[in-house]
């Protein structure tokens, strides 16, 4: 008699991110979504590369409490303009700074995910940098830009799934889903080595 397959553990994305939640549907796999609660305050000195892979792991780790027996997805994305962490911005102005200090410069957006599984013992996390170039940009470009798209809930005030392409010169990544904050490759990766069988 031959054995039926276990069943499949459920899957866990630890964000409240709605970029995430949409690039992780492109899976065509079920998930369920669960706020990490995780204070996001870099360490003093703590270089953005660290600072992603801390929270991203924080934040897998925090849902897998509540969901022992699931597969958790946490992410975090810090954007490295010559390791110095650009944060989300939250509003205008601080928007207007951060593209400010940006144009003309290459910024690394270190974007880390980690999987967990408690009840397995299963845990991994990585990091796909992306490098992206910014053209020097006019503060009349900065602020035809803010006012179209608002983009004051992503790192570093850029959106590159939408009008914030057209701030770019370049982008360099191994990962192309990571810029927009989940990098899908590296996260199949760890799903299928967590046990998940992907569709």
């Amino acid at each position: 008699m031959h054995q039926s397959p276990a069943p499949q553990r459920p899957v866990v994305l630890g964000s409240t991110s709605r970029y995430r939640r949409e690039l992780l549907s492109r899976l065509n796999l079920p998930f369920e979504v669960a706020s990490p609660d995780v204070d996001e305050t870099p360490a003093p000195g703590e270089a953005p590369r660290d600072l992603a892979l801390r929270l991203a792991l924080a934040k897998a780790r925090a849902v897998a409490k509540l969901h022992p027996e699931a597969v958790v997805i946490g992410s975090d994305q810090v954007a490295d303009l010559s390791g110095q962490p650009l944060g989300k911005p939250g509003t205008h102005e601080r928007a207007v700074q951060q593209l400010r200090q940006m144009r003309g410069q290459t910024v690394i957006f270190q974007t880390a995910v980690a999987t967990v599984c408690q009840a397995s013992g299963f845990e991994q996390v990585d990091i796909a940098p992306v490098e992206v170039r910014f053209r020097d940009l006019s503060d009349e470009e900065i602020e035809r830009y803010l006012r179209a798209e608002q983009p004051y809930d992503c790192a570093g005030s850029a959106k590159s799934e939408g009008l914030g392409i057209a701030l770019l010169d370049a982008i360099h990544s191994d990962d192309p889903t990571a810029l927009i904050g989940l990098p899908l490759i590296r996260t199949c990766r760890m799903l299928r080595a967590a046990g998940v069988v992907l569709p």
